[in-house]
């Protein structure tokens, strides 16, 4: 399926390139480099120091690194140009080196560092391709064309992008859904992989939502569209994945902007170094020119240039084939730095629903026992549509089905009569005759953040059912994952503080925050941040988004709202919380890898210039040794794709 033109992508933009500049090579160079590899080694077998083989090393030299030569020259002219200042980049030093390497007859020399250097060149190239693999794939998902039915009842294929809000769609087996919408009839699975990471498929049916680039399975259904094609689910993760290409970590971006300054500073040096070689080392000229050779290759950066942009890309591909996608490398490389993480309550830490945790019914003074009780409130909870009920009758399975007419009324609450007597189910404050056990339960629940409904017979208090937002399965062990890594956790609600503790505890938080108005949220973040430094803020609401914007790393949970989903510099595809304390976890690995790459790659120039300058390292091995060390700080980075452990 080809992408529609309001989420067109340049594939061709490698702005992540490490060599600050963008191409697309294609085929061609890969092909010519196999060719002029092929003749570099044919080379060995003609008689060694004739003008065939230097010849066939010069051929191998020009076929394998034209695109080296290309880079090297045309873009220093025209970053030149663009930038007003002399800019040139590492393909000028290796250009150079060989062209050196020829000059004083070390023909074999030079075509061995442009082969090197090209493999390296189109690993490196390979290892960003590779890692830009999973969220890339997204695009070519985009749908394009839809069913819609007429309003004859006809079903025409049209383009995507010209469906409206309320139009019906049909959606026939194996299907790709072309926007977000909900199901008006028929049921079925679908993957939502796309949207979420999650590789079973789940059931549909009349009433629940879909989303658009998900595949239908073996059902059948009609859908009303309830979103612009532009402002779908998957819409919005297009525009994650466009950001997160563009987006480099600050070390990367410092690695770009300082690599024209490293070059330019090396081709002052060079030819200093061999002005100096005969006077300061008692060198031949000969001998310095070919000891400034050897410095322009060991100098040249890289391996320095390699270390942060395949690594980061790499591990935003790790987080991003498991639901977690960033806006870019630099929120990666940032959340190893926190210091703090704050939780919006609902739905982030609770599963956003309440559930009955509790429930005591006077079953020994009355004559009705508890599934008679059971079988009554059911029946009454039936007619009403609110979250309490629903709980209630998600907890509750009734023996008997009772027809009952329930009114709700304004004070009392739920109110029927069966069998000659009323029942009533309401808030505890509209109740007098209250049983002392009843009311002991009742503040035990309360202390414990509780919400409690009490169930009357002929206005006497038999019951009480205690209901609370329960704390989501995993926040337990990412609240003390994250404790274990010295973070401190808070929990923001606008709940009562007395309920926002009894969850606080039950998970082991350090801090909360409770009666927060939505509009202070940001505040609390800023306090944050003056206590602790950088912080991280999870959340899924409207309400979240001003806190969202204001931490330094805002979080969305990806069944929030689209408004959070728009602000924050992260989302988890799937409400989560594992995933989050997995994204730190590859950030930490991220941080360690890029300064193992700095600190080898510096180290490895540093070795091979004090090397060449006391006459131990010659040619040959300076450009196996340099560009050994680049494949390795490539191959490094690479490792980021492998799942964590930790």
């Amino acid at each position: 399926m080809e992408t529609t033109k309001k989420h067109t992508h340049d594939s061709t933009k490698e702005k992540g390139h490490n060599h600050d500049h963008e191409h697309d090579h294609g085929k061609s160079p890969v092909i010519l480099f196999f060719v002029g590899l092929a003749i570099f080694l044919s080379a060995f077998f003609v008689n060694e120091g004739t003008l065939l083989q230097n010849i066939l090393f010069v051929s191998a030299m020009l076929l394998s690194g034209y695109h080296i030569v290309l880079e090297g020259v045309v873009d220093t002219i025209n970053d030149t140009k663009e930038r007003g200042k002399f800019t040139p980049n590492v393909h000028i030093l290796m250009t150079l080196a060989a062209l050196g390497a020829t000059i004083i007859g070390k023909y074999e020399e030079g075509a061995l560092l442009i082969i090197i250097f090209a493999a390296a060149h189109f690993l490196e190239e390979y290892a960003e391709g590779r890692s830009k693999r999973e969220i890339t794939n997204l695009l070519k998902m985009n749908p394009t064309e839809a069913r819609l039915i007429q309003s004859d009842g006809k079903v025409e294929t049209v383009d995507v992008s010209d469906l409206k809000i309320g139009d019906k769609l049909q959606v026939l087996n194996g299907d790709q859904i072309a926007t977000d919408g909900i199901i008006i009839s028929g049921s079925t699975s679908i993957d939502e992989s796309s949207i979420n990471g999650e590789s079973i498929p789940r059931e549909k049916t009349v009433g629940d939502e879909v989303f658009g680039s998900t595949i239908n399975g073996n059902g059948a259904f009609t859908m009303e569209v309830t979103k612009d094609s532009s402002d779908t689910v998957f819409a919005k993760v297009l525009q994650l994945v466009n950001q997160s290409q563009s987006n480099l970590s600050k070390t990367a971006t410092k690695i770009q902007k300082l690599a024209p300054h490293y070059v330019t500073a090396v081709l002052i040096l060079v030819p200093l170094f061999i002005v100096i070689g005969p006077f300061l080392f008692n060198w031949t000229w000969d001998e310095s020119f070919y000891r400034g050779m050897v410095f322009l290759i060991s100098a040249s950066p890289c391996a320095l240039a390699a270390s942060a942009v395949p690594a980061t890309l790499s591990g935003i591909s790790n987080l991003a084939k498991r639901g977690v996608l960033f806006k870019g490398g630099s929120y990666l490389a940032n959340l190893a730095t926190i210091k703090s993480v704050a939780f919006d309550k609902t739905g982030t830490l609770t599963k956003g629903k309440p559930s009955v945790t509790d429930f005591y019914f006077l079953t020994g003074s009355t004559d009705m026992k508890e599934q008679d009780c059971i079988d009554v409130i059911v029946a009454m909870e039936k007619t009403a549509n609110h979250p309490l009920a629903n709980a209630i009758l998600k907890n509750f399975k009734a023996e008997k089905e009772l027809a009952l007419t329930v009114e709700n009324e304004i004070g009392k609450g739920l109110v029927t009569t069966y069998q000659g007597s009323t029942y009533q189910i309401g808030k505890p404050e509209n109740f007098t005759l209250v049983n002392p056990q009843i009311n002991a339960h009742n503040e035990q629940y309360a202390k414990e953040g509780k919400t409690v409904v009490y169930f009357a017979k002929d206005d006497e208090v038999i019951g009480l059912i205690a209901m609370m937002d329960v704390p989501n399965k995993n926040a337990k062990t990412v609240v003390s994952y994250l404790k274990s890594q010295g973070i401190h956790t808070t929990m923001i609600t606008g709940d009562a503080e007395l309920t926002g503790q009894a969850v606080g505890r039950q998970i082991g938080i350090d801090e909360v925050v409770g009666n927060v108005l939505p509009e202070n949220k940001a505040a609390i973040i800023k306090d944050q941040q003056e206590r602790y430094g950088s912080v991280a803020m999870l959340g899924d609401g409207v309400n979240d988004a001003p806190a969202l914007v204001t931490a330094d790393i805002g979080v969305a949970m990806g069944d929030g709202t689209d408004i959070a989903i728009d602000v924050a510099d992260a989302v988890l595809m799937q409400n989560d919380l594992t995933k989050f304390s997995y994204a730190y976890s590859i950030s930490k690995r991220l941080d360690r890898v890029v300064w193992q790459n700095i600190i080898f790659s510096m180290f490895i120039v540093f070795l091979l210039i004090t090397l060449n300058i006391f006459g131990k390292m010659d040619i040959t091995i300076g450009i196996i040794a340099h560009e050994g060390s680049t494949l390795l700080v490539i191959l490094n980075g690479l490792r980021l794709l492998i799942p964590s452990r930790e």
